[in-house]
């Protein structure tokens, strides 16, 4: 493998464990909040991966750019639910939205 291949695959591992021990650290209350937020991040960790697959280049850059683009659209698919679901619990039970 070239060089450049094993040191992103480090910092891959490395920044998965630090993220790992981050996100388990986080009370249950932010959790939500935090899931919303992390939609940015992974809208541009989308456009990343499109850039790196659209390329011509290794065939093997191209199967990991596939696989970022299918797990950062499910990351972002599964923040939008969980925010809509969040959302839905402010409503008032008769369906009608709270007047401002």
């Amino acid at each position: 493998m070239p060089q450049e291949l094993m040191i992103g695959l480090t910092i891959f591992v490395l920044s998965a464990f630090v993220g790992f021990e981050v996100i388990t650290k986080v009370p249950p209350t932010l959790h939500t909040p935090l899931m919303s937020g992390a939609n940015a991040i992974s809208g541009i960790a989308i456009i990343g991966a499109l850039l790196i697959t659209g390329r011509n280049g290794e065939p093997f850059e191209l199967i990991l750019g596939v696989i970022a683009i299918v797990f950062a659209t499910v990351n972002v698919v599964g923040g939008f639910l969980v925010t809509d679901r969040m959302l839905q619990m402010f409503k008032k039970k008769d369906g009608k939205s709270p007047k401002a």
